[in-house]
């Protein structure tokens, strides 16, 4: 839809709510209205049938955040001013109201003698003048005209969305797995529509994904709308995510991390990776298996294993007697040995040992 006709339509008073309504109201009010005007409730009826269009349109924009915000920028830059086709020139001219409406915003188009005109300085690309455009004056111009010159050649509204049905929302709740690994599922949409949407591996907490053509119908000639779907990830007993990268904690006996030893770590599709703890590891130590992360696109994350040694509840006599062995043999770690450095640091401990 061109921006022009954002300034003449009040699609506000077409579905009939305030200016100031909430998407709930104006979702309400579209359905009412839809109901009542379909093609179907009203055969042959052409006058319903563009009375249909036009409250389609509406929503369209007001029921899209983006939109409403740029809507509502251009009717107040615009003051609700309403343009018709003047006799300008070849092809229709200029549109009655254009000089007075741009004249307001540069202060120019006045009668003689009065305001001149603000310079902006250097148009964009460095081109000098004193007659240059205020910083984002082509955006202006793209929102009003539907991207005026991104089509071939320029043309204004070469590059104007159609209009289209309203987006619908709705909701779903992934395990971990799933949407790490992406799934097709089955959503109840707000409308209470039931729609097959599949949704992408690597998805996140709390994250939108928007499906092209999944809404509403738009109507004869219109095509539908967007499925909006808010997803909410549960959380996983073991795996955590740290963009895409996974994160699990993995325990490892004394011996293996004094001694170091090959150990297998659990991977999100239910397999496993060997990794190498390397001889005198502490608990904290970060493992690293690249690419078995989360994958989206054509990039992949890493899994990131953080070693916990773990310490036996009960020993055997046999083995508490090998602990005493390497107690024994080990004597400037015992006796706070370990803790020195930490207790220095802090000032806890003078240099004979006794607490200040």
């Amino acid at each position: 839809m061109a921006g022009q006709d954002w300034i003449e339509k009040d699609f506000y008073a077409e579905l009939g709510v305030p200016k100031d309504a909430d998407a709930g109201d104006i979702k309400k009010r579209y359905r009412k209205l839809a109901r009542e005007l379909h093609p179907d409730q009203n055969p042959g009826d052409a006058k319903a049938e563009q009375r249909f269009k036009e409250v389609g349109e509406a929503y369209a924009v007001l029921s899209d955040p983006e939109k409403r915000q740029e809507y509502d920028a251009i009717r107040a830059m615009a003051g609700g001013a309403r343009f018709s086709a003047g006799s300008g020139g070849p092809g229709g001219g200029a549109a009655g109201g254009f000089e007075d409406l741009f004249g307001g915003l540069f202060n120019q188009g006045a009668a003689p003698g009065g305001p001149r005109a603000r310079s902006y300085g250097p148009r964009q690309g460095g081109q000098p003048g004193g007659g240059g455009v205020p910083p984002g004056f082509e955006d202006l111009l793209g929102g009003l005209f539907g991207q005026a010159g991104a089509g071939p050649a320029g043309r204004p509204g070469a590059g104007s969305a159609p209009p289209r049905g309203g987006d619908v929302q709705a909701t779903t709740t992934l395990d971990f797995l799933t949407a790490a690994r992406g799934s097709t599922t089955t959503l109840r949409a707000g409308d209470g529509t039931s729609v097959t949407a599949r949704i992408p591996a690597g998805v996140k907490d709390g994250q939108k994904i928007r499906l092209r053509g999944k809404g509403s119908s738009g109507g004869p000639g219109v095509p539908p709308g967007d499925l909006v779907i808010s997803v909410t990830v549960s959380p996983h007993p073991v795996f955590t995510r740290d963009g895409d990268h996974v994160r699990v904690t993995l325990p490892v006996t004394f011996v293996e991390a004094a001694l170091g030893a090959d150990v297998e770590a659990p991977l999100l599709d239910g397999g496993t990776v060997r990794l190498r703890v390397p001889a005198g590891s502490p608990s904290g130590r970060v493992l690293r298996a690249r690419g078995r992360g989360i994958t989206t696109g054509t990039t992949s994350g890493d899994l990131l294993v953080t070693l916990q040694v773990t310490v036996p509840q009960r020993l055997s006599e046999e083995a508490r007697a090998a602990v005493e062995a390497f107690a024994a043999a080990t004597p400037d770690a015992q006796d706070g040995g370990v803790r020195a450095d930490l207790l220095a640091a802090a000032g806890a401990r003078d240099g004979a040992g006794a607490r200040r």
